[in-house]
Order: structure tokens, then C-alpha cells, then sequence
């Protein structure tokens, strides 16, 4: 079986399985097998930062959404709404 890093680079190695299981949530895609060498603490922070943008991404969506909304008709604005935002 070799080494077994194959293993520990798709679950994480010891205690950090559960913290690079969280980053690979995160990413929505799994992580870079490289990342399980790193610390729980580390991949703790890259997870919050990871998390952190894409709720500021979406806030950003949002805005301009409601912001391209002003374009439209006063009538149309609601039928509109919930065409794109179902």
C-alpha cells in the first residue's frame, strides 16, 4: 500500500480531517491534496477567509441587482424580481 498519502491527501492527516473537510465545504470542489499538511489552525483561517468573500461576493450580486431593478418599470420591477431572484 505504500506511503498511504493518497489517503491523507483526500481526508486530511490525523487531527485535521475534520478542518480540511470543512475547507473542501468551503471550496465547494475538493481541496488541493497539499493543504493537508497544514495546520487545523491554518486551514481554519483559510476556510473563514474563504467563506468571507463569497458572502461579500454575494452581498455585491445583490446590490447590483437591486441596483440594474431601478432600470426597469415601476409595474414590471415585482414580476421581474421574481423571475430572477426565485
Amino acid at each position: 500500500m505504500g506511503t498511504g498519502s493518497s489517503t491523507d491527501a483526500r481526508t486530511g492527516a490525523g487531527g485535521d480531517s475534520e478542518a480540511f473537510r470543512a475547507l473542501t465545504e468551503a471550496l465547494g470542489a475538493p481541496a488541493p491534496p497539499g493543504l493537508s499538511a497544514a495546520a487545523p489552525e491554518q486551514l481554519g483561517v483559510l476556510t473563514r477567509a474563504l467563506r468571507t468573500r463569497k458572502e461579500s461576493r454575494a452581498a455585491g450580486l445583490n446590490d447590483a441587482a437591486e441596483e440594474a431593478l431601478k432600470l426597469v418599470p415601476a409595474l414590471a420591477r415585482g414580476p421581474v424580481r421574481r423571475i430572477l431572484f426565485r
